[in-house]
């Protein structure tokens, strides 16, 4: 009896010491409130009114009413939301950024970088285990990453669309500080986090939409988007943002998370046409519409910005939603030939030469 007794107490002790290290980073997950002059140009942005970021199209979130029909059907059917082999990671080999080309590496949900005309651009790096606060809960990959931060090559910008934990990883920004030497664009608020986490001021440009920051001859312009933000209960306090990539003669675009609306079209007609855009196609789900695009709304993004070439993003690394694994790239697939757009959809870590990319070849497929 006292020898049960001893066990379960450690194995009380063991769990407990387990919650406290998990929980040890939380404060600091949460991230940072904007102060001083930084919240004054939060409060004299067009997108901020009653002391939150606003959408041009108002968009509904997921309703208190909706939960427990999510709850339910998020614990029936999860076989088909995860692939049944592992996925095909391919380790991307060194290359130099030629100054005339332009070439997209996914390494997997919206985490990629665009090497266009001699600049390489970091899109929203997410490369720990979990997009979660803790490390003991939340969605965990389905993958591995392609390829160690600390063997990426030197960065021109570090591009971030939004705050929610799955594209914006504090220890991966922890880590890109040490690595690297190139500034983080962000779109307004976002710097309060980062100044929380330790990164130089001198290295966070803050943008609200239409703004633009240049880096030698490319520009990097925030552009609108229909979603939402936050790292805790509170919501709307920094702003998210799409993005525009313009080199001398090449252009790229990325909706980072967003429902569909006309600001599109508006971007398309300001600074289209795109050689390549990389457009949000997973996650999605009935009880959240506005805020994240089913695959048909991804195509028509891409269409209505003018785009050359598709790649779709944010699916196959993280299990967000309800719907199977590979629907959001058979959706795309779908659609994309019945309205002629170009695609392509790389395995994560695969290197795209967007004047002549690989054909699709339904890879995923293989392995749902």
């Amino acid at each position: 009896m006292a020898k049960r007794v001893r066990t379960r107490t450690v194995v009380a002790l063991a769990l407990g010491a387990a919650a406290v290290w998990a929980a040890r980073d939380l404060p600091a997950q949460l991230g940072g409130k904007a102060r001083g002059a930084r919240r004054t140009r939060i409060e004299s942005s067009p997108q901020f009114s009653g002391g939150k970021f606003r959408n041009t199209v108002p968009a509904t979130e997921i309703a208190a009413a909706s939960m427990p029909r999510i709850f339910v059907a998020a614990m029936t059917d999860r076989d088909a939301r995860r692939p049944h082999l592992p996925v095909p990671v391919i380790t991307p080999a060194p290359a130099a950024a030629a100054t005339d080309g332009l070439h997209v590496t996914w390494y997997g949900h919206s985490s990629a970088m665009v090497e266009i005309e001699g600049r390489r651009v970091l899109l929203d790096p997410v490369w720990s285990d979990r997009c979660s606060p803790s490390r003991l809960t939340g969605p965990r990959r389905l993958h591995e990453p392609p390829v160690p931060l600390r063997e990426l090559p030197p960065l021109d910008a570090i591009v971030i669309s939004h705050d929610h934990y799955d594209h914006l990883d504090m220890v991966s920004i922890l880590n890109l500080v040490d690595l690297q030497a190139a500034p983080f664009l962000v779109p307004l608020g976002v710097g309060a986090h980062l100044e929380r986490w330790g990164v130089p001021e001198s290295r966070i440009v803050e943008l609200d939409w239409n703004e633009s920051h240049t880096i030698g001859t490319l520009e990097l312009i925030a552009t609108p988007a229909r979603h939402f933000s936050g790292r805790g209960l509170s919501r709307d306090e920094t702003l998210w943002a799409s993005w525009v990539l313009k080199g001398p003669t090449r252009k790229a675009f990325y909706s980072g998370d967003t429902g569909y609306f006309p600001g599109f079209a508006e971007i398309g007609a300001e600074h289209g046409p795109f050689d390549v855009t990389l457009v949000q196609v997973g996650a999605y789900g009935d009880a959240w519409p506005d805020i994240h695009m089913v695959p048909e709304d991804g195509v028509a993004v891409h269409v209505d910005v003018r785009g050359g070439l598709m790649i779709p993003v944010h699916w196959a690394t993280f299990n967000l939603a309800l719907h199977d694994w590979s629907e959001p790239a058979d959706r795309t697939w779908r659609e994309a030939k019945a309205r002629g757009v170009r695609l392509a959809v790389p395995r994560p870590g695969e290197r795209v030469d967007v004047d002549n990319p690989p054909p699709v070849d339904g890879w995923w497929q293989q392995i749902a």
